[in-house]
């Protein structure tokens, strides 16, 4: 099976933290925080339609300057999500230039801005360079509570975590993964190409088996095409988790969210012996972050955001939320 998302951590585990999910054989990418983001070229920040901000500390939000440096003067709408707050924090990085001249651009870059609240309210604004980003409101979109984005193929969801200011941690789903059987085209006599992204379109929605789908001059049932050509089996799932303490609550909030995960990508943040250190600081050591894995039934740890304090411990680190992961500690 060749999965939908391939993730990468933007930086090493020691710099700002932040995910890059690409879109396999789309023109798009997710982002995860959005802190240094000079690792990513322009060709891959491009790709880039939504981004999710756990809380807006330097490390999680400075590079949306990059981002909008780099949008800016194109067509092109950024969807842009995080914690109570956020719209007017968005709106205050926007206001702090001076926008005098972008009425004269053909383009208009669009920056969307949500922000949920634990009660599961949200607000919602959009801001245009056309009128140089003055803000205006939007109607919030009427999602459960914790469901953040709803597409067609996935979903994002996000729990609140206590960072002493509410953090979000987030989880991309797949809602199913359409495999193609080359051996059924070969059957029916139809050739690979874009179409196949249109099928697997319709397969999302839910379209009747009685529906047509036109391949080149030909037009096949989308029942014949289920039965001799696709597989549907479970999706990818990947969790992202980062700032948070040890208090039963994240740990509740955690491991729902993280449950059954393909990858999940966590904090290492100190040593087991700083357990002390980490409660004052509201992150989670390096054992504690592989337990939460272990109890969530993840199938594979990450581990980042690490300590700059174990700049040459980070073996260490790795090590120790990896044997809790497997149960050895």
């Amino acid at each position: 099976m060749k999965p939908l998302f391939h993730p990468r951590l933007v930086n090493d585990p020691f710099g700002d933290p932040g995910l890059y999910i690409d879109f396999l054989f789309e023109r798009r990418a997710l982002l995860f925080d959005l802190g240094d983001l000079s690792p990513l070229s322009a060709r891959q920040l491009l790709r880039v339609t939504h981004a999710f901000v756990s809380h807006t500390h330097m490390d999680h939000f400075a590079g949306f300057d990059t981002l909008l440096r780099l949008l800016l003067g194109r067509d092109k709408v950024l969807h842009l999500f995080g914690p109570p707050g956020f719209v007017d924090q968005v709106e205050h990085k926007l206001s702090a230039y001076t926008w005098n001249l972008v009425a004269n651009y053909e383009s208009d870059f669009v920056v969307r801005a949500t922000e949920v609240h634990p009660d599961g309210e949200s607000r919602s604004a959009e801001l245009r360079s056309r009128t140089g980003f003055r803000r205006e409101p939007l109607e919030s979109p009427h999602l459960p509570p914790g469901l953040l984005l709803d597409e067609d193929t996935f979903q994002v969801r996000a729990a609140f975590l206590d960072h002493q200011i509410p953090c979000l941690a987030f989880a991309l789903e797949e809602k199913f993964h359409v495999n193609v059987w080359k051996s059924g085209l070969e059957e029916l006599g139809l050739p690979t190409g874009p179409w196949l992204r249109s099928l697997k379109s319709a397969v999302a929605r839910g379209e009747p088996d009685a529906m047509t789908v036109a391949v080149g001059e030909r037009t096949v049932s989308l029942g014949d095409l289920k039965e001799k050509v696709l597989r549907i089996v479970p999706g990818q799932k990947i969790a992202y988790v980062t700032d948070a303490g040890y208090t039963p609550a994240n740990a509740e909030a955690i491991v729902g969210l993280a449950r059954s995960s393909d990858s999940l990508f966590i904090e290492t943040a100190f040593t087991h012996e700083e357990e002390r250190r980490a409660a004052e600081k509201h992150h989670l050591t390096a054992r504690q972050a592989g337990w939460l894995a272990r109890k969530a039934g993840a199938k594979r740890l990450v581990p980042f955001h690490f300590s700059p304090k174990h700049t040459e411990e980070g073996d260490r680190l790795v090590s120790e939320a990896i044997r809790a992961f497997e149960g050895l500690d």
